[in-house]
């Protein structure tokens, strides 16, 4: 079982020299990882007053304030970003960060945030499966070209490439049928949040359900699971989610307050990683 630290740039995090220290204490903790959600603008009552970096620029910075941890999307929403200038954007961090990067991605829900990015609610799922296809062509290919609905380019290149090859590993987030098949056939792995053990154990039913009537290529490997937990955990309870098959529990911590967070990378560090 590996353990990352969710939200680092939220509340307090805003700040840099205590996103940078969050960082640092993070990977001297043993982590393994620290993630970080994309929300660029959200309604009042979904917590748009909260401050919060924008994810990016957030990761940019902890690649260059740590030199261990892996830096995780805890996911990006891919529908409302420019693919190839986000594909530029992540290649860039994970050369800066000598290949630390893992890309969560998903379809967004914030109707309100969609349209203010103008995407419509609609047909997200389809600009995701397609803007993640051209990122990978970008990526990968010697000579890129592509033709879609959405995204259209040829003649054109991206260099240097990412470190890690063929590219960071690819992670979906999602709870749907949807979700579950674009990370069986697309992606290196699967992230849930904020579901507890029995939550999960329903939730990973499904994606094994759906993983039975998808093929999965052979160069993708084994399906790594993420889960958040929908709060901080004890090490019985990293262990129940280790026997349901969870890889990795990206845990966040209760308050955004400075001392909430230390509190937890230091629990976790002594009570929870190298446990499980």
């Amino acid at each position: 079982m590996r353990f990352g630290l969710y939200g680092l740039q939220r509340g307090g995090g805003v700040e840099p020299g205590t996103l940078a220290m969050r960082g640092r204490l993070a990977e001297q903790a043993g982590f393994e990882s620290v993630w970080v959600g994309d929300h660029i603008a959200l309604p009042a009552e979904q917590g748009g007053e909260q401050p919060r970096l924008e994810v990016v620029v957030a990761v940019s910075y902890l690649a260059a304030a740590t030199s261990r941890v892996r830096l995780g999307f805890g996911v990006i929403v891919l529908p409302q970003r420019q693919p190839v200038l986000l594909a530029k954007q992540l290649a860039s961090i994970d050369i800066l960060s000598q290949g630390r990067l893992t890309v969560g991605i998903g379809v967004g829900y914030v109707e309100p945030e969609l349209r203010a990015m103008g995407v419509p609610l609609a047909g997200r799922g389809a600009r995701t499966d397609e803007y993640l296809a051209a990122m990978r062509c970008l990526w990968t290919e010697q000579a890129p070209s592509f033709s879609g609905r959405f995204v259209e380019f040829a003649g054109v290149f991206q260099r240097p490439r990412p470190v890690q090859r063929p590219h960071p590993p690819v992670v979906i987030g999602g709870h749907s049928t949807a979700a579950f098949r674009r990370a069986i056939t697309a992606a290196n792995g699967w992230y849930g949040v904020y579901l507890d053990v029995e939550q999960a154990t329903a939730t990973l039913a499904g994606l094994r359900k759906a993983a039975a009537g998808c093929d999965r290529p052979a160069s993708l490997g084994e399906l790594e699971i993420t889960v958040t937990p929908p709060g901080p955990i004890d090490l019985a309870t990293a262990r129940r989610y280790a026997d349901l098959g969870v890889h990795r529990l990206v845990i966040t911590p209760s308050a955004d307050d400075r001392s909430s967070v230390e509190r937890l990378i230091a629990s976790a560090g002594e009570n929870l990683i190298g446990q499980v």
